[in-house]
């Protein structure tokens, strides 16, 4: 399986999917990019302003599964 990213259009905003799909249950969060499967889902169909809403979100919710788990204590 090649980890090749696909071509983006030149100021396309790129998924954040780093190829570590399993969501969490208590935060609803996929362990990888920390995107909801609603944002998953929908992400191909999503306008790059709401693409770039989403990415806003990521480091707050990487800091607050990284409380979460026992390696971030």
């Amino acid at each position: 399986m090649s980890a090749r990213a696909p071509s983006l259009r030149p100021g396309q905003v790129a998924s954040p999917c780093i190829g570590v799909c399993r969501m969490n249950a208590s935060t609803g969060w996929c362990e990888g990019c920390h995107r909801t499967l609603e944002e998953i889902a929908a992400w191909s169909t999503m306008s790059d302003a709401d693409k770039r809403a989403v990415w806003k979100q990521l480091p707050a919710r990487r800091q607050a599964a990284a409380h979460r788990s026992p390696e971030g204590s």
